[in-house]
């Protein structure tokens, strides 16, 4: 895990007003973790952990909140 990264495209990610799920699952997958128990998955958090999954620092804007 590069830690840089890590905290570079949180705080990116918090600057640009990214949906807070988006973020926690980011980070998440980012670090290996499970996912959440089903009934506090969202769509915002699954897309975070799967780009953080595969360690993708490129795709949340679109889930930047409005």
């Amino acid at each position: 895990m590069d830690k840089q990264i890590y905290r570079e495209t949180t705080a990116a990610m918090e600057k640009a007003g990214v949906d807070p799920d988006y973020i926690i699952g980011w980070q998440g997958g980012f670090l290996g973790h499970p996912l959440r128990e089903e009934q506090r998955v969202t769509d915002a958090y699954t897309a975070g952990h799967t780009d953080g999954r595969e360690q993708k620092t490129d795709n949340y804007s679109q889930w930047v909140k409005k």
